[in-house]
């Protein structure tokens, strides 16, 4: 029978600081939709279903029960998840920045819209694109691999061992360069394509400088933009979300 001492309840503690910090920042967990006070139940209740597996080793590993070495173990526990969950959050962030670069690159009106996942207002299409990658986590069960990357990072980084200094810049920095260079690739067709129609329009507005080319233009940009779109989404999206799985099971 398990005792619920006070090494106990501190190690269900740190697991907690860890897990709900990393979950705060986490897309899909940290959702707006989702109400504080959920986001929090939600929060205790994974750190509850971890806590059987994970206690037994946080204890081994705390130090002592002194004020100051508990402070400096939640700072540390807040800093690990913390780093974790930012790292998941910038792959969003450059989904957010392709979505936004398509919506530019094909025509569409890149004028602020009512948010749905994100706290700031964004284009239509940008909101539907990070939608619909946020609704896929959990379809496609990748919420799982987000807890086992957080139950896999107790074996990285343990409880009380010094973080390394460059540990969350590397980290940071390579998720940075993986997921810009994912955005990329998600927007390189529309670059093509934003490039060709835009030549091509530029060279007619030289052999007819006396009609209005960039008018006569918009209709076939949006709807060559929409028809690319349109056989392209599905690819899009499946890109992302083997992008983001790929770093998920790195972690």
């Amino acid at each position: 029978m398990t005792i619920f001492g006070p090494q106990v309840v501190l190690a269900t503690f740190l697991i907690f600081c860890r897990v709900g910090t990393c979950l705060m920042l986490m897309p899909g967990f940290s959702s707006p939709r989702i109400p504080q006070r959920v986001r929090l139940f939600l929060a205790l209740s994974v750190t509850l279903a971890l806590a059987p597996m994970l206690v037994a080793g946080v204890r081994q590993e705390i130090p002592s029960e002194a004020p100051v070495v508990v402070l400096g173990l939640i700072a540390s526990e807040m800093m690990i998840g913390a780093i974790i969950g930012v790292m998941g959050r910038v792959f969003f962030l450059a989904l957010q920045f392709a979505g936004a670069t398509v919506t530019m690159l094909i025509g569409f009106s890149n004028t602020a819209d009512t948010h749905v996942e994100e706290e700031e207002p964004v284009s239509a299409l940008t909101g539907l694109i990070t939608m619909t990658a946020a609704l896929l986590i959990f379809v496609t069960d990748l919420h799982w691999e987000i807890l086992r990357a957080l139950v896999e990072s107790y074996s990285v980084v343990p409880v009380a061992k010094q973080l390394a200094t460059n540990f969350g810049i590397t980290k940071i920095v390579d998720a940075l360069t993986d997921s810009f260079l994912l955005a990329l690739r998600i927007s390189a067709p529309f670059i093509v394509y934003s490039l060709l129609i835009n030549l091509m329009f530029g060279i007619l507005g030289k052999l007819t400088p006396q009609i209005p080319v960039y008018f006569i233009s918009i209709p076939f940009v949006l709807a060559g933009g929409g028809i690319l779109l349109y056989f392209t989404s599905s690819e899009l999206i499946q890109l992302f979300m083997k992008g983001f799985t790929e770093w998920l099971s790195r972690v």
